[in-house]
């Protein structure tokens, strides 16, 4: 079974973004972990206070008390849309939340991280785009950001943006898996700009490959790549926009980390986005 990673703060965004992860894992057939940090205390370490452990575990317990407070919330949530069956474990963990994201994506073998990206208590850097581009850049496996005013609707169009790459061919069916267990279709869309260097036989054995599949190919000529996926989104009615970002080249590449960002802050509807290395 597949394992996703769902970080909280227990905010109203979280909550929402809680929703998507659980018919996420519906879909994929997965568990859910449970994920809440905290800090400790910050102390001079020259001069160590005799009462910072009495100050730590009072953050700990009071960490704690919210987390015991909060989890039966989600699980009600499950019940209420008949997907109690979803396996949920928990972590409380003291530390950052961007390595602590890390490093258990590394303890509990996760395959998909599914995240609020509105700016909530506490957490205003990771939601707002910061640390969420972090992981998205550094990690190593999708992730799926919900916006905050992103209410769930079932997975029925996918756009999938892509360059033709043989990468690009792993993360489409990738999402071609997923398009499958949710009887959507996919739309492979590809903006083509005055230094495009993809060649129309390129794009046509793309279609003769993925001819049996859910999968449609769109060409928009356009220097906005940005609006003209936005443009694409609208138009299509699009439930989930599929980015890929490019570890080595990204800051060079149209996919690179600052489109999107921008499109997770101006868009209202999931973006998946997929290291290009992704199997």
């Amino acid at each position: 079974m597949k394992k996703i990673l769902f970080p909280t703060d227990f905010s109203p965004v979280a909550t929402n973004a809680f929703v998507h992860a659980l018919e996420f894992a519906n879909t994929v057939k997965a568990e859910i972990v449970l994920l809440h940090t905290f800090d400790a205390p910050s102390f001079d370490s020259s001069i160590f206070p005799p009462n910072y452990t009495v100050l730590y575990n009072s953050v700990e317990l009071t960490n704690f008390e919210q987390f015991k407070d909060e989890v039966p919330k989600l699980r009600a949530i499950a019940e209420k849309r008949n997907l109690q069956h979803i396996i949920l474990s928990h972590r409380l963990t003291e530390g950052d939340l961007t390595s602590c994201i890390f490093d258990i994506t590394q303890e509990e073998d996760i395959d998909f991280i599914v995240m609020g990206t509105n700016g909530v208590q506490g957490w205003d850097d990771f939601f707002a785009g910061t640390n969420t581009a972090n992981i998205i850049t550094n990690g190593t496996v999708p992730v799926l950001c919900v916006p905050g005013d992103a209410a769930y609707r079932p997975i029925q169009e996918i756009c999938f943006t892509t360059r033709f790459r043989k990468k690009d061919k792993k993360a489409l069916k990738q999402v071609l898996a997923i398009a499958r267990k949710t009887g959507a279709k996919v739309k492979c869309l590809y903006v083509k700009t005055a230094s495009s260097d993809v060649t129309k036989d390129t794009i046509k054995a793309w279609e003769e490959e993925f001819s049996a599949d859910p999968v449609e190919f769109h060409v928009m000529i356009s220097d906005d790549v940005q609006g003209s996926i936005y443009d694409f989104i609208q138009q299509k009615d699009i439930d989930i926009l599929t980015l890929l970002h490019y570890k080595r080249s990204f800051l060079a590449s149209i996919f690179n980390l600052s489109l999107t960002r921008k499109m997770a802050n101006y868009t209202d509807l999931p973006i998946l986005a997929i290291p290009a290395e992704v199997e």
